[in-house]
């Protein structure tokens, strides 16, 4: 398959729910293909199938949307190499891009003009050891680093990876995994702790419940 392609999953229109762009309506480009199998992950379906698209298909599609805000999330985006040819493309179009990803695939060379959504995996998820911790410090103040917390635990392996890396330099969430960590139960932790980081809650979960919002 030629390298110019890249495997989506799907290409659709929703109100965006998690990180920096929460509540604006955006594109979302899902990539097809992860090799992580975190056990809280609500997109298995973008684990197998999709279509093969060039880059010029994939940006005559979005052109038809009326938005200027675009996410490239999978699956795993970066586990394509052609992605950086789709975020290069929509930069090129002057989109506000930004990009979700696992934190398991090195993100240095990533467009600068791309916001990145780094995803580090707590132990709960299970693939806690498939994160490149390296990645933290190419992350800068435009980008944010999003922790989803399944129980206790996982509050204070991220606590522990805050105090640790006091060089992050951009905004840090904090998520509770959802239908199984209580958001007074993380609230409250970070309250007596007073950590530095912002409490997320997945907004189009609240809209839409465990349905695809589109």
């Amino acid at each position: 398959m030629s390298s110019k392609k890249i495997k989506i999953s799907e290409i659709f229109y929703s109100i965006q729910g998690e990180a920096i762009f929460t509540g604006i309506p955006t594109i979302f480009i899902r990539l097809s293909g992860c090799p992580l199998r975190c056990k809280y992950c609500d997109t298995e379906y973008a684990f197998t199938g999709g279509n093969y698209l060039e880059v010029a298909q994939i940006m005559n599609r979005i052109s038809k949307i009326n938005s200027s805000f675009v996410c490239v999330t999978g699956g795993e985006p970066l586990a394509q190499k052609s992605c950086s040819l789709l975020l290069d493309a929509l930069c090129k179009k002057k989109y506000s891009v930004s990009l979700e990803t696992s934190g398991a695939f090195n993100i240095k060379n990533i467009n600068p003009d791309v916001i990145k959504i780094l995803d580090i995996k707590t132990p709960s998820s299970g693939e806690s050891d498939k994160n490149l911790l390296e990645n933290l410090s190419y992350l800068t103040n435009k980008d944010c680093l999003k922790i989803v917390i399944c129980n206790r635990k996982d509050y204070e392996w991220a606590k522990d990876l805050v105090a640790t890396y006091k060089s992050i330099d951009c905004e840090i969430y904090f998520s509770p995994s959802h239908n199984e960590l209580p958001s007074t139960d993380l609230s409250k932790w970070i309250l007596d702790d007073s950590l530095p980081v912002r409490l997320q809650l997945q907004v189009h979960k609240y809209i839409w419940g465990d349905k695809r919002g589109h």
